[in-house]
C-alpha cells in the first residue's frame, strides 16, 4: 500500500485512488513512547557503538488522494542523546561534538518522498544540526496502518540512512597508534516510528 508520491512514468487514471490509501489521509503526531531514533558509530576501528535519542517530537500528514502532499518533521533535543555511558554522553554534548548549550535542537523536515515499489519509499529533507543544514535521504518501509486497542489510528514506518559527520562540522577525533581514527565519519541512522492520527 503506497503512502508517498510513486516515481514513475507511466500515465494513471487520475481517478484511480486506492481506497485504503485514501482512508490513511490525514495528520498524525508521532508517539515518542513507541518510537526510536537511534544511530551507530564505528569506535576504534573495531567495534560499533549505539545510541539513540530519547526526547523527541514530530509530526506526519499523509494525503492518500494527493500523495505529492505528504510531509514529515521531526525535532530532537540534543541533551537527550544517551549511549548508555555517562561520560562518553557529556563529550557529546560539549564543544567536542553538538555543542548542545548553543544549539540544542536538531531539526528534519522533509522535501520530497518517492514510492520505490511495494512498501518501500525514500524521503529526502534537511537535516539541521550545528547551524548546518544538509540534505538527508532516509529509505523507509511502511509498515502498515491498525487502530490500537484505546482507539487511537497508528500508522508505523521503519528507516534507515547514512551521513558523514564531517558534513555538519562534526569533526572531532582521535588518531589511533595502529592507524586509523577512534570515531568513523560514517554515521548509520535508524528510524523507528509509531504515529497516532489526530483527532478532528
Amino acid at each position: 500500500m503506497g503512502i508517498f508520491g510513486r516515481n514513475n512514468t507511466t500515465t494513471e487514471t487520475a481517478t484511480a485512488v486506492n481506497p485504503e490509501l485514501a482512508a490513511l489521509t490525514g495528520d498524525y503526531t508521532i508517539d515518542a513512547s513507541h518510537t526510536t531514533i537511534g544511530f551507530t558509530a564505528r569506535h576504534a576501528m573495531v567495534t560499533n557503538v549505539k545510541g539513540s535519542f530519547l526526547d523527541f517530537s514530530g509530526s506526519l500528514h499523509l494525503d492518500g488522494s494527493d500523495p505529492s502532499k505528504s510531509t514529515a518533521s521531526l525535532d530532537v533535543k540534543m541533551e537527550s542523546i544517551d549511549t548508555g555511558n555517562a561520560d562518553r554522553d557529556g563529550h557529546l554534548k560539549s564543544a567536542d561534538f553538538f555543542k548542545t548549550e548553543e544549539f540544542p535542537t536538531m531539526t528534519f523536515r522533509s522535501t520530497e518522498a518517492v514510492a520505490l515499489g511495494g512498501d518501500d519509499y525514500r524521503i529526502t529533507g534537511d537535516l539541521f544540526i550545528l547551524g548546518t543544514t544538509k540534505p538527508l535521504t532516509i529509505d523507509l518501509e511502511f509498515n502498515g496502518a491498525a487502530k490500537d486497542p484505546f482507539g487511537n489510528e497508528r500508522v508505523g514506518f521503519e528507516g534507515k540512512a547514512e551521513i558523514l559527520r564531517s558534513e555538519w562540522d562534526l569533526t572531532w577525533n582521535a588518531t589511533l597508534e595502529t592507524g586509523g581514527v577512534l570515531v568513523s565519519d560514517k554515521i548509520k541512522l535508524t528510524f523507528d516510528i509509531s504515529a497516532i492520527r489526530n483527532a478532528g
